[in-house]
């Protein structure tokens, strides 16, 4: 008989598209999330070496370590937010991926659906046609008794 043909199929490939862009995106944005996590945990090991090596050698080098410290002290703050943001970043991406894989299991549900009443129409076709060729065959049969 004929072949299904989904209307939406364009829709749906759109959709798909859309799915695959937002999973792109959301992977950088892990990536990133991951690098700030990395910047951060190496800003705190180096403060604890240094705060452990603070209390020895010279009132000079003590001064140096403090001064030190301090820096890494604002970068840690500033890291931490950026960490923050990130993480903001990375839910919203989230977010958006779930919402792009709902549209498009939406539309695909809507093609299975479509499929099946295809399918379902298809074989109610043929059943007539063949209940036709029998129902003739035993007319014919009949009619030379």
């Amino acid at each position: 008989m004929g072949k299904f043909n989904f209307r939406l199929q364009k829709l749906l490939d759109l959709k798909f598209q859309k799915e695959e862009q937002s999973k792109i995106v959301f992977k950088k944005a892990q990536e990133e999330k991951l690098k700030a996590e990395e910047k951060l945990a190496s800003l705190k090991d180096n403060y604890k070496k240094y705060s452990e090596a603070r209390m020895f050698g010279t009132v000079i080098e003590q001064k140096i370590t403090h001064n030190y410290l301090n820096a890494l002290t604002s970068c840690i703050d500033e890291a931490n937010i950026e960490l923050n943001t990130k993480s903001e970043n990375l839910e919203k991406k989230r977010k958006e991926l779930v919402e792009k894989q709902i549209e498009r299991k939406t539309v695909e549900t809507l093609k299975e659906k479509q499929k099946m009443n295809f399918e379902l129409e298809t074989k109610l076709v043929e059943q007539r046609f063949n209940d036709e060729l029998a129902l003739y065959g035993y007319i014919r049969k009949l009619e030379r008794r």
